[in-house]
């Protein structure tokens, strides 16, 4: 569990993304609808990790290496827009499978 100012910033940053993502999503994103389900900033605030889903698009390894290529861009671009943090946290993506999983045990309850 994180402090007030963790999650206010992991909730900053996960809707700045979401807008990059809109934004771009021909680009950066491959056409593909990408959405931020998860930011999670370490205690020191150096660090965020971003939760990804990728919905209609190209495989979702593909879509996140094109991402991983453009990360300075888009820490610049939430830099921009967060003008009151002094350091923006360094930005590593992943890809979510929650609903993967979810719909795998979904299945493997109905049998």
């Amino acid at each position: 569990m994180g402090s007030i100012r963790q999650n206010k910033i992991e909730g900053v940053i996960q809707e700045e993304l979401s807008v990059f993502f809109q934004r771009n999503a021909r680009e950066i994103c491959l056409g593909a609808m990408v959405s931020v389900t998860t930011v999670r900033v370490t205690s020191d605030l150096s660090l965020a990790r971003c939760y990804l889903s990728v919905f209609a698009g190209p495989d979702k390894k593909e879509v996140l290496a094109s991402v991983k290529e453009n990360v300075g861009k888009i820490r610049g671009d939430v830099g921009k827009r967060l003008k009151n943090m002094r350091k923006i946290p360094e930005l590593l993506f992943f890809i979510d499978d929650s609903l993967d999983y979810a719909m795998e045990i979904e299945q493997l309850l109905k049998k």
